[in-house]
């Protein structure tokens, strides 16, 4: 049976929300039990951002792959004759009961999208500690990073009101023209926000006619020139019916999930797109549509933006009748310096060991991160032949 008992990987974020952002200070422990002292080879902390897309198309397979950034450092180091190197550990024996590991590490500060995780792929960034011991099996924790990207697609006119008409002759019996105009408050939004939405309809047909609004999501899934999209309605409104020959001006509100995954813009093969499509459903005929893109933003990322322009509404002067609606989602489908320390699990099974608490003025330790940045293919330069940027440290009592 292993000595080593309860191992995990803990970090604080830097965020109020758990997240870290390019360029973030990552801080946290290796921590794990032992039930003995124990002699390893090394314990090293490895930490790495991915992204896969898969898919199957018959008998096809499609899958493809990036790596963002991948770095790894010992945070109990061998040297070639398996010793170790920090003499504070008593050559490489580490001592019976709680050991905290702790580490200091800065992310890459350059464009790397969000976590995501979907159906075909997924976007993640992993923390993975390890213990190495001479004639045994190695012992594994993760860890997954929530990441958070702060690059956007929207630019400033986009949080302004947008508007879009369409208009489509009718043929046959029901000869005539049906004219529509549609405008949202803005084109850019959080979860758990509110969209306005207004579409003024001229039916100078004799057809009669629904309102539709739609808010959609697309996901698209790439590998070389093969793609693989995906979408699903989050909410769906109807209107009232527009008699023939006549005019109506409906407004209704688009709650946005508060669940969704952001705006995906940033990776080459995993995007996610919303949409927000308003349409006239008319019997036998091609249904006359509008359609906004909408870019959906964490909370966070919002906020830097002024008020003031996330906030206009439309107006809805000049209706001949104002219809409501509230707009809910519907699924569609069945089944993503300095900080504090984290404070220690408060696990009953951890008994017996003294659980090392980062003293005061832990910043003295060298707890700090490498000044260089890298690009998103390469290794920090101070993790190639450089001394490590995760700082350690191991106190008993």
């Amino acid at each position: 049976m292993s000595p080593i008992k309860d191992f995990n990987v803990i970090y604080t974020a830097t965020n109020d929300d758990d997240t870290v952002s390019p360029g973030d200070i990552i801080v946290g422990a290796v921590i794990f039990r032992l039930t003995k002292e124990v002699k390893v080879k090394s314990v090293s902390l490895k930490i790495k951002g991915d992204a896969f897309a898969q898919w199957s198309d018959g008998d096809t397979k499609y899958f493809a792959q990036r790596r963002y950034f991948k770095v790894k450092s010992y945070v109990v180091e061998k040297n070639p004759k398996g010793k170790v190197k920090q003499p504070c550990l008593a050559g490489t024996v580490l001592p019976q009961g709680v050991n905290s590991l702790f580490f200091a590490f800065k992310l890459p500060d350059c464009d790397m999208p969000s976590s995501f995780q979907g159906k075909n792929g997924r976007i993640s960034y992993i923390m993975e500690a390890k213990i190495a011991r001479s004639w045994h099996w190695s012992s594994d924790a993760q860890k997954e990073i929530k990441f958070m990207s702060r690059s956007s697609p929207h630019t400033v006119q986009m949080m302004h009101p947008q508007s879009g008409s369409v208009s489509k002759n009718m043929g046959g019996r029901s000869r005539g023209q049906v004219q529509m105009s549609a405008t949202i408050n803005r084109g850019v939004c959080s979860p758990g926000e509110t969209l306005s939405v207004v579409a003024k309809i001229c039916n100078s047909s004799s057809k009669e006619m629904r309102p539709k609004f739609k808010l959609q999501q697309k996901i698209v899934y790439s590998c070389k020139k093969h793609t693989n999209p995906t979408f699903k309605t989050l909410c769906k409104m109807v209107g009232d019916t527009i008699s023939p020959n006549s005019e109506q001006t409906v407004s209704c509100k688009i709650k946005i999930p508060g669940d969704i995954a952001p705006t995906l813009h940033n990776c080459d093969i995993i995007s996610v797109e919303y949409y927000v499509k308003v349409y006239l459903d008319i019997s036998f005929a091609f249904d006359p549509e509008v359609t906004f893109p909408l870019v959906i933003l964490p909370s966070r990322l919002a906020s830097i933006w002024p008020d003031e322009a996330l906030g206009q509404s439309v107006g809805e002067g000049g209706a001949a009748k104002a219809t409501s609606y509230n707009v809910h989602a519907v699924p569609t489908a069945s089944g993503a310096c300095q900080y504090p320390i984290p404070d220690p699990p408060q696990d009953d099974d951890i008994k017996g060991g003294n659980y090392n608490q980062l003293p005061q003025g832990a910043t003295s330790l060298g707890l700090s991160a490498p000044a260089s940045t890298v690009d998103s293919m390469q290794q920090p330069a101070i993790l190639q032949g450089e001394p490590s940027p995760l700082s350690t440290s191991i106190y008993q009592h």
